[in-house]
């Protein structure tokens, strides 16, 4: 049953991003009907992520645009050959979709959709060149196109392929399904899915935000004996080990780097090190901070510089580097089972949301990220 007709487009607020690091400003916008296999989602809870950030502050990117990618809501309305969704239905916009018919997916790795995937193929999710915006603002008179960024959920309606959206529980709180669009399955999978911690291991997470605390949860969960975490803000020491971290480093404190540190905080290296700021520079420390011959590096993180990561490859005998995408997970498919975890109180995500405001209070939310006061921020819309 593919729902109620399609509507035509409908008026909204949305907080658009005019430029590079400038404040996004709240606007009247206009959102279209969704077209062939899109659905128009009616955004009812939205989180903030660092990607947002970082994007925000690239100088390279075009705009304005509508960021956003951990969102929350209902169907609004499906365009023509949707048949998965109906008006109603409770989704969270997911920013890989999994068409099934590429090589990636037919070989189970739907999270690295070739159709989706951002970094290999343009996407109405990054906007590509030639494609009609589905958003416009009215300014001096003139229709002016507003792009896309992944799911754009930073609007009170976006549209979406029907392929890049997921079903969720009726039951789910939208403000806490909203973190597994991007940075809880990011850090769970990183250590379940992609390091796979095992049991009695040392773990050292450099970046203790949401990603990194998700990342040490997963890792304590999985049993590992140690849990070291790395951060320049000692204000997050406190709130870490309510995550399983069991000791805190701040690089400050020392006249070693980090890596050296850890070395000798463990006897020659930890067994797993996962880098979750985006920086290069600690990218190479989380490899050398890792056991020779067995140590595994998981860089989640990503560098708005696109600095290149340069290493001497005698550092990768018998080590390993990986960096996932959303923790391994396929977004259509895993995610609704993490959020039925939630449901069934198998799961926990309220110490993630440290603070929630009107959706009309976003710049401050965004304060609260870029000065590391918060995890995540659940805005809500009306």
């Amino acid at each position: 049953m593919a729902g109620a007709p399609v509507v035509g487009p409908i008026k909204c607020k949305a907080a658009v991003a005019w430029g590079p690091n400038q404040e996004l400003v709240i606007e009247e916008i206009e959102v279209d009907a969704p077209q062939a296999d899109e659905v128009r989602v009616r955004i009812v809870a939205v989180s903030l992520c660092h990607t947002d950030l970082s994007f925000l502050a690239m100088a390279q990117a075009q705009f304005p645009r509508i960021l956003g990618h951990e969102g929350a809501g209902v169907v609004e309305s499906v365009g023509e050959g949707v048949k998965d969704f109906k008006v109603g239905d409770h989704v969270l916009p997911v920013y890989v979709g999994e068409c099934g018919e590429c090589s990636n997916c037919k070989r189970d790795h739907n999270n690295l959709c070739e159709k989706y995937w951002p970094c290999l193929k343009g996407t109405m999710m990054l906007h590509p060149v030639g494609q009609k915006s589905r958003f416009s603002v009215l300014k001096e008179g003139k229709v002016q196109p507003i792009l896309s960024f992944f799911t754009s959920t930073f609007s009170e309606y976006t549209v979406i392929k029907a392929d890049c959206c997921a079903k969720i529980h009726d039951d789910a709180p939208f403000e806490k399904a909203c973190l597994f669009g991007c940075g809880l399955p990011t850090g769970f999978g990183a250590a379940w899915n992609t390091a796979k911690v095992e049991k009695g291991s040392i773990v050292a997470v450099i970046g203790l935000g949401t990603i990194g605390l998700a990342a040490a949860d997963a890792a304590r969960i999985a049993g590992a004996s140690r849990v070291i975490g790395i951060d320049i803000n000692p204000k997050k020491f406190e709130l870490a080990k309510k995550f399983g971290v069991t000791e805190c480093i701040n690089p400050k404190d020392h006249q070693s780097p980090i890596q050296k540190v850890l070395q000798d905080l463990t006897s020659g290296g930890v067994d797993y090190c996962f880098e979750c700021v985006g920086n290069v520079d600690l990218m190479l420390a989380a490899l050398e901070s890792t056991r020779e011959g067995t140590g595994k590096t998981i860089i989640v993180g990503l560098d708005p510089s696109g600095r290149p990561l340069s290493f001497n490859p005698t550092h990768l005998f018998g080590r390993s580097i990986m960096s996932p995408v959303c923790g391994e997970y396929k977004g259509k498919s895993h995610i609704p089972g993490l959020i039925d975890k939630l449901v069934k109180q198998e799961l926990s995500v309220d110490e993630y949301i440290t603070d929630t405001l009107p959706f009309e209070e976003i710049n401050k939310a965004i304060a609260l990220l870029k000065n590391g006061d918060c995890l995540r921020c659940v805005l809500t819309m009306g």
